[in-house]
C-alpha cells in the first residue's frame, strides 16, 4: 500500500515541471487518491493559469469520487482571491474526504488560512509530509517571502589550478579560454530558464561581452541585471539587446539612456544590500550572480548567498584573475560531460534544509 509520502513524491514530481514559468507564485502539485490508487493529478502549469488542485479535480472523470477521495499537496492550498479563485474554497466546496499538505504557506494572505478553512468544513488535515523536501523545492518562494529578497545563486567556472580566467584578453578571443565544455554551457542556459533575474558587473560585460540570456534552451530569458557604477553601458554590448530587459544599477545617475526596455536606478549604499533591495521591490524572486570575481566575491563576504553552482574544467591557467573558494564543503558533485559540478547550500539560510552544508 502506498504511503503519505509516495504520493507527496508524485507532488514534488509534478510541481518541478512548473519551474521558469510560474513565477512569482509557488511550485505546487497535487494528486487525489481513493482506494489506493490515483484518480486525478495536475500542477500549476504556468504564472496566471489554473492552480495544481484545480487542474487535480478537473482530472478526475466522476466527480462523485471527491467525498472519498484523499488530496495531496506539496504546498497549502490557497485561501485567496488572485489571479484565480481560493484552491481551499473548492477543495471545501467538493467536499474531499482528506487533505495532506506538504508545508505551510509563507504568503501573508495565505499563510495557514487556508488550513483553517479546511479544518473548519470538517476535513480531516494532515500536515509535515516530506516538509523539508517540500521546502527546498520552493526555497525561492520561502525565501523571498520570509526574508525579504531574492533567493541568491552564485555561478562560476573555475580552472584545474584555480583560476577564474587568465587575466585580461581580448573579447574576440574569449572562445579560447573557456573553462568548460559544451554541455556544461547548456546547463547554464536551462538554468537561466528557470530563475527571475540573472546578474553581472562591468568588468565582466566589459571582458567577455556576454548576452546573459537564454539561447540554448526553451523557456525565458531572465531580467538581466547590471552594476554600472561610472555609466560605462552603452549599444556596443550585447547585454542591452532585444532578448530581455535590463535593469542598470549604479552610483552616479547622471543621465538616462534612450532604449525604453533599460531602466536606471542609482542605489544608496552597500551595493549588494541595495540590489537586493531593488530587486525585492520589484518582486524578483531569485537571482543568479554570474560574476566576475569582484562581484562574486561581494555577495560571499556579504554572506549573501543561498547556492553556488561551481564547474571544475581540466584547463589550466597558471595564471590569472583567482576563482572565489568556499568554506564549506559541496552538498553534492556530478561529473556533466568533461566537467565536474560541485553544488553548495548556505547553513545560514533557515529556508534550506538542515542537512545542506
Amino acid at each position: 500500500m502506498p504511503s503519505d509520502a509516495a504520493y507527496m513524491e508524485r507532488c514534488l514530481e509534478l510541481a518541478l515541471k512548473g519551474l521558469g514559468r510560474v513565477s512569482p507564485n509557488p511550485l505546487v502539485g497535487c494528486v487525489i487518491v481513493l482506494d489506493d490508487k490515483i484518480i486525478g493529478e495536475g500542477y500549476h502549469h504556468n504564472f496566471g493559469g489554473a492552480h495544481a488542485e484545480v487542474n487535480a479535480i478537473a482530472a478526475v472523470k466522476d466527480p462523485k469520487l471527491l467525498s472519498r477521495a484523499t488530496l495531496y499537496a506539496n504546498l497549502e492550498p490557497c485561501a485567496h482571491y488572485g489571479k484565480t479563485p481560493p484552491c481551499a474554497n473548492l477543495i471545501v466546496e467538493k467536499q474531499l474526504a482528506r487533505v495532506v499538505i506538504g508545508t505551510p504557506d509563507p504568503y501573508p494572505k495565505v499563510a495557514g488560512l487556508g488550513i483553517r478553512m479546511m479544518e473548519k468544513a470538517g476535513i480531516q488535515l494532515t500536515t509535515g509530509i516530506l516538509s523539508r523536501e517540500c521546502s527546498m523545492l520552493n526555497r525561492r518562494f520561502f525565501t523571498f517571502h520570509t526574508l525579504k529578497r531574492p533567493y541568491i545563486i552564485l555561478k562560476w567556472a573555475t580552472s584545474s589550478d584555480g583560476y577564474l580566467s587568465p587575466g585580461k584578453h581580448l573579447p574576440e578571443n574569449r572562445e579560447r579560454w573557456w573553462i568548460t565544455g559544451s554541455l556544461a554551457n547548456t546547463f547554464t542556459h536551462k538554468w537561466r530558464s528557470e530563475e527571475d533575474s540573472i546578474l553581472a558587473g562591468m568588468n565582466t560585460i566589459i571582458s567577455d561581452n556576454p548576452g546573459l540570456n537564454n539561447r540554448k534552451w526553451s523557456g525565458r530569458t531572465p531580467l538581466r541585471v547590471v552594476i554600472d557604477p561610472d555609466l560605462a553601458l552603452n549599444d556596443s554590448y550585447q547585454v542591452v539587446d532585444e532578448a530581455a530587459p535590463t535593469l542598470v544599477l549604479n552610483h552616479r545617475l547622471n543621465k538616462m539612456l534612450g532604449r525604453k526596455e533599460w531602466q536606471r536606478i542609482a542605489p544608496d549604499g552597500d551595493r549588494v544590500d541595495e540590489t537586493l533591495k531593488v530587486l525585492y521591490q520589484k518582486g524578483i524572486q531569485s537571482l543568479i550572480v554570474e560574476g566576475g570575481a569582484e562581484t562574486l566575491n561581494a555577495y560571499l563576504d556579504a554572506g549573501m548567498w543561498d547556492e553556488a553552482r561551481v564547474w571544475s574544467g581540466k584547463k589550466a591557467f597558471g595564471k590569472g584573475v583567482r576563482a572565489p573558494e568556499l568554506s564549506v564543503p559541496p552538498a553534492s558533485q556530478a561529473q556533466i560531460g568533461e566537467d565536474l559540478l560541485h553544488l553548495y547550500f548556505n547553513k545560514n539560510n533557515p529556508m534550506l534544509p538542515a542537512q545542506t552544508a
